[in-house]
């Protein structure tokens, strides 16, 4: 798998639909990561973070789609409010202990990920969502 993943913050989804080509680039407040499903990622998140099942979310369309083809080439996403919020309220030994579940989770589907890096993953998430949502903007990710 040959992912490139980017968390950014943007005021708003016609904002963040602009990434769709080139990615978020300079404008944005933005995270860079690598080789894991982030669509699937995010709804995993906010079932450890926040108690809700991996079918609801999915059923409630997460992660909701503002930009491009989920099939083919670039795609933008929004992480859900809820999701934000939660990594943003949470503490530093609360996200740890989510990326290492995190982890176990993706071994049980043969996914090798780093505990360090998943916990850098989440834990920088986190404080984009921090800072996202001091300044009224919400978390979009872009994937190419």
């Amino acid at each position: 798998m040959s992912i490139i993943v980017r968390f950014f913050a943007a005021p708003d989804d016609t904002s963040a639909s602009l990434a769709l080509q080139t990615g978020p680039g300079r404008a944005f407040e933005s995270l860079s990561f690598g080789n894991f499903d982030p669509e699937e990622a995010v709804v995993e998140w906010e079932c450890l973070l926040t108690g809700s099942s991996f079918e609801e979310l999915v059923e409630a369309g997460e992660p909701r789609v503002v930009a491009g083809q989920d099939n083919d080439g670039c795609v933008v996403f929004a992480i859900s409010p809820r999701l934000s919020t939660a990594l943003a309220d949470a503490t530093h030994s609360r996200l740890s202990n989510i990326a290492a579940s995190w982890t176990q989770l993706r071994a049980e589907d043969g996914e090798v990920i780093d505990t360090e890096i998943a916990d850098a993953i989440v834990g920088d998430l986190a404080a984009l969502a921090s800072s996202a949502r001091r300044q009224g903007q919400s978390v979009y990710c872009w994937i190419a």
